[in-house]
């Protein structure tokens, strides 16, 4: 028997031009927030939704500045970044409810970075039995929430965290 997974959406990934430019760029962009998916912005760093989630809730946070070397941060970038990333933690904890969390960064093609020039980091929320026999045996991710339902969820929590 063939199963069918439909994922409609994917297609304007799979038919998109190659965009230019640096999608991290974007310290000058505020008016592109909302169709960024940006949820929250510090000084010198931000949080946004990942477009290609392993799962739903599956944030990044990057600095401004553009540099694929994590030893070039200034200490201000690395706090805010921290900073960023615990309170990225504790949205998706009031939000989604995860029984747990990866975080990482990918530093270089050959480490599975998308975008290998301007480091980020991952943020994972992890539930328990998330991972099934679509990723074991069909290398599938079944992501049970539109990436625009997760972003109208998590970004009026981002903004009174904020202040």
């Amino acid at each position: 028997m063939t199963t069918q997974l439909w994922a409609p959406w994917r297609l304007d990934y799979i038919m998109a031009e190659p965009s230019e430019g640096c999608i991290f760029c974007v310290r000058d962009r505020l008016d592109e927030d909302v169709a960024r998916q940006i949820l929250a912005r510090g000084e010198h760093a931000f949080v946004l939704l990942n477009k290609y989630p392993y799962t739903n809730g599956h944030l990044m946070v990057a600095p401004y500045r553009h540099t694929a070397d994590h030893a070039a941060l200034s200490a201000a970038e690395v706090l805010e970044m921290h900073q960023l990333l615990v309170l990225a933690r504790d949205v998706l904890q009031q939000t989604l409810n995860p029984q747990g969390f990866n975080l990482g960064m990918n530093l270089g093609l050959s480490a599975g970075a998308g975008v290998a020039d301007h480091l980020h980091q991952h943020l994972v929320p992890r539930w328990v039995g998330d991972t099934n026999f679509m990723p074991v045996l069909g290398d599938v991710r079944v992501i049970p929430q539109h990436l625009e339902r997760t972003y109208e969820l998590l970004q009026p929590v981002f903004a009174r965290e904020m202040g």
